[in-house]
């Protein structure tokens, strides 16, 4: 296979040799005789997605790699060599990883990116063309459609639930090549069973059959008649992993950087088959007896690898079968009857992500207890496990650190979530989005096969009804930790992720500061956060409201209103030109915290170290770690890593030991502010909220008191002055500034105002970043420091939080770096360059 340029300029892949010997090419064929033509392990398993095209004269054989994440006993690469052979055509193997992939974070990017790291290596061994495009910033585009459009035919997996499904169909209605779709993650294929089962012994029955003429049948094994591959322009440039950092390609991406990797689930089909084997030497013989038991490793967690298509089913199966023991029998039962039942009821029931999916028995009795009386508890209290039930708080834990959770245990953890929702609609959205968001193995057929049961799916009525529950089967989170040593079972879920603990300071306890600190904390580190001043994460003196238009700062808002920590905001907001209202601003909901200005704040420090009232010096590195002192001279401890959550011109002062850090804070230009605050015992009567000030000295008026729980009596109106203002009244008396603005503002309203009952006026120096840095965090991974804040990425409180999040990400990253890190282990200090997994 030929090289491909790294270095910006069009990447080409050299052209093709058809072999003389090769059938010749053929445009116009039928294509149920190319299905035909196929090895029957292979056309049993395919399907033409759509309407067929009996054109076939494209340029190559386009394999759309997903979920089928290796390049032994993958069906779907079977089945594009034998239509490249077919056909004469080259074959490119093309794999993206999207950001707009639901639940896309930094735990699934790592873990499918490691496992693309194998298929590149073994591929180039077979010599086939593999491409890799990684959805970031400055690396968008339809580039699947491009490629697809100049394809013969285009293979990819039939999976069989949404967006995959969606946009297979989407990609089939925009190219005129034909699309055709392999299982390649059953041994008995969907489309052999033909419909869904209700329950397990019905689908046990019915496939008996298909199942013993197909588990111990060794794989088709095809050959590249031509390996030369084909000539072709990419409209992108391809990833060469052999060279490339995981954790800074994955810090690139807009995705959830809160949701870090795991170190000892490392992706990909050597990791995964090595645990395979791990577990056949050790753990096989054993599964009958010691499969329930959560507290003991009696099970295979080989789930990840087979959502992702790193290990083959049918070579799990397979061997599985060989070994002939009880114990064995049960492992088959779970991988073939209870997977694969879940694999074709999403096959043929597209609700399987909603209610309606559910039994009539079950949907009836569920709603018939709807109005019995439960508490409702929001979502960051659960995916943070912090509901107060023991051995569910254990599990949720087990999901957020460790991205895995017990078969025996998860069942319920799933059911107790329908007695803190509503109804069962709002317990299947959440269970699918705890479930999808953190574990590797979410976002599956069986993960829904096992979501659904939670709610009486494959399963039978049980009397007599019961709170809540109607007549699905009860599982009591009490009674499940009787039976099971809680103790030893929390222990073994909050283990460390690595061999150490990382000891971080967090300088700043605004919302990207506590946002950072408290993602950290819940990963495991040893988080201290220090903050100057003697309140945190207060915003609501420098906006009037906030925004929410990033999904991934979208969820914790609906889940502060849910918890009454923010409110929706539906103040009448309007520009004022030359003292005339001019036109009124719709567009986004506006948020307030209630009941006071710093409620996100002190619920984010809630469960945190935090020391207010402590000014720190700028950290000095020393020995590896960093050294902090407060400017009152008192040693604050010594730190593995450091993040300075502060304004960009303190950042500079603060990064004096990362002087290329300090340079990118300092470039970042800012505005001072000189803001009024001033109370009326009688109302202005005005008619609006908030206004945006033309031609004047003042830049937005906004009235506090209009807010939810502002309400003292008083009309409150808050004036922010304009930039240009500022600068130009910098150093004037506080008391001449109060008198101009008061001036101003009663222009700007077109009002004779009263005085003010009171009023008192602030200068915030580097108020508000005017072009923030493009990066939405600053860090460097060589002496482990960084700085985050509202002046990265964009400003406001959703860019701070954004901004928290995106350095959190780069840290648990870092720690979990196996190639490239720039940590060691050693004696629990941070050192070099090593490998922490």
């Amino acid at each position: 296979m030929s090289t491909t340029e790294t270095n910006g300029v069009t990447t080409r892949i050299e052209s093709a040799v058809i072999r003389p010997d090769a059938d010749p090419p053929e445009s116009m064929m039928n294509s149920n005789e190319i299905l035909k033509s196929l090895p029957p392990a292979l056309s049993e398993r395919t399907r033409w997605i759509g309407h067929q095209n009996a054109d076939f004269s494209g340029e190559y054989v386009l394999y759309w790699m997903r979920t089928a994440i290796r390049a032994e006993e993958n069906p779907a690469l079977e089945t594009a060599i034998e239509l490249a052979n077919h056909l004469a055509r080259p074959l490119l193997v093309y794999q993206g990883l999207s950001e707009r992939y639901p639940y896309a974070s930094d735990r699934h990017h790592t873990f499918v990116l490691q496992g693309a790291r194998d298929v590149q290596q073994a591929l180039a061994a077979k010599n086939i063309a593999y491409v890799l495009h990684l959805q970031r910033p400055g690396h968008r585009g339809p580039h699947l459609r491009t490629l697809a459009d100049q394809a013969a035919v285009v293979v990819t997996e039939d999976m069989p639930t949404e967006p995959l499904r969606r946009w297979t169909t989407a990609l089939r209605q925009v190219i005129t090549s034909n699309v055709a779709a392999v299982d390649t993650a059953c041994v008995v294929p969907m489309q052999l069973v033909g419909r869904s089962y209700e329950r397990a012994f019905e689908f046990r029955k019915a496939t008996h059959q298909l199942f013993a003429e197909r588990v111990s049948a060794e794989p088709s094994v095809g050959e590249l008649r031509s390996a030369i591959p084909p000539k072709i322009d990419l409209p992108f440039e391809p990833i060469d992993l052999s060279g490339c950092d995981i954790a800074t390609l994955v810090s690139q991406c807009e995705i959830d950087h809160s949701v870090g990797p795991v170190p000892h689930t490392v992706g990909g089909s050597q990791a995964g088959y090595q645990r395979w084997q791990d577990f056949k030497d050790h753990g096989l013989s054993n599964y009958d007896r010691r499969r329930n038991n959560a507290v003991v490793d009696g099970v295979s967690k080989m789930s990840p690898y087979l959502h992702y298509g790193m290990v083959a089913a049918t070579r799990i199966a397979r061997e599985a079968a060989a070994v002939k023991s009880k114990a064995a029998e049960k492992y088959l039962d779970e991988l073939l009857i209870w997977r694969e039942l879940a694999y074709a009821f999403c096959r043929y029931r597209a609700d399987h992500g909603r209610v309606a999916a559910l039994p009539q028995w079950a949907l009836q009795t569920l709603s018939d207890h709807e109005r019995d009386d439960r508490p409702s508890l929001s979502w960051e209290t659960m995916a943070r496990g912090c509901t107060g039930d023991p051995l569910w708080d254990s599990a949720q834990r087990s999901l957020l650190v460790h991205g895995e959770l017990h078969n025996n245990v998860r069942m319920t953890w799933g059911k107790a979530v329908l007695s803190w929702t509503p109804n069962a609609k709002k317990a299947l959205a959440r269970l699918i989005d705890l479930n999808h968001r953190y574990a590797l193995d979410g976002r599956d057929p069986a993960s829904y096969g096992g979501i659904l049961w939670c709610l009486g799916q494959f399963d039978r009525p049980f009397s007599p009804a019961q709170p809540i529950f109607g007549t699905v089967r009860t599982r009591s989170t009490r009674h499940h930790a009787k039976r099971l040593d809680l103790a030893a079972y929390q222990r073994k879920v909050t283990r460390p992720l690595w061999s150490w603990t990382p000891k971080v300071a967090v300088i700043g306890a605004g919302i990207s500061g506590l946002v950072c600190a408290r993602t950290l904390a819940d990963h495991g580190c040893d988080v201290s956060v220090y903050e100057k001043s003697g309140e945190v994460g207060s915003f609501d003196y420098g906006v009037p409201y906030f925004i929410a238009s990033d999904d991934r700062f979208k969820r914790y808002v609906r889940s502060w209103i849910e918890d009454r920590i923010v409110e929706p905001w539906h103040g009448r907001v309007v520009t004022i030109d030359k003292c005339k209202v001019r036109a009124e601003k719709t567009g986004d909901t506006r948020y307030i915290a209630v009941p006071g200005v710093n409620s996100i704040g002190k619920h984010l420090a809630s469960d945190l170290n935090v020391q207010l009232n402590t000014k720190v010096m700028p950290p000095m590195r020393q020995k590896e770690r960093w050294l902090l002192e407060s400017d009152q001279g008192h040693h604050l401890g010594e730190f593995d890593l450091v993040v300075v959550a502060v304004p960009s011109h303190q950042a500079a002062a603060m990064l004096v030991e990362a002087p290329e850090l300090s340079v990118q804070c300092g470039a970042v230009e800012t505005n001072h502010c000189w803001a009024l605050t001033m109370s009326f015992e009688q109302s202005l009567q005005l008619g609006y909220d908030v206004a945006f000030v033309d031609d004047c000295a003042v830049a937005r008026i906004a009235r506090n008191d209009s807010k939810p729980d502002r309400v003292d009596g008083t009309e409150t109106w808050r004036v922010h002055a304009t930039p240009e203002w500022t600068e130009a009244h910098l150093d004037d008396p506080p008391e001449q500034v109060s008198r101009r603005l008061q001036e101003a503002f009663s222009i700007a309203v077109d009002a004779s105002t009263a005085d003010p009952q009171q009023s008192s006026v602030q200068r915030w120096r580097n108020a508000i970043p005017s072009d923030p840095c493009l990066e939405h965090c600053l860090f460097d991974d060589q002496r482990m420091i960084g700085a985050c804040g509202d002046w990265c990425g964009s400003r406001g409180v959703e860019g701070a939080f954004l901004s928290g999040m995106a350095i959190s990400g780069q840290i648990l990253g870092r720690l979990n770096s196996a190639s490239t890190s720039v940590l060691q282990v050693e004696k629990g200090r941070l050192h070099g360059s090593a490998n922490v997994e």
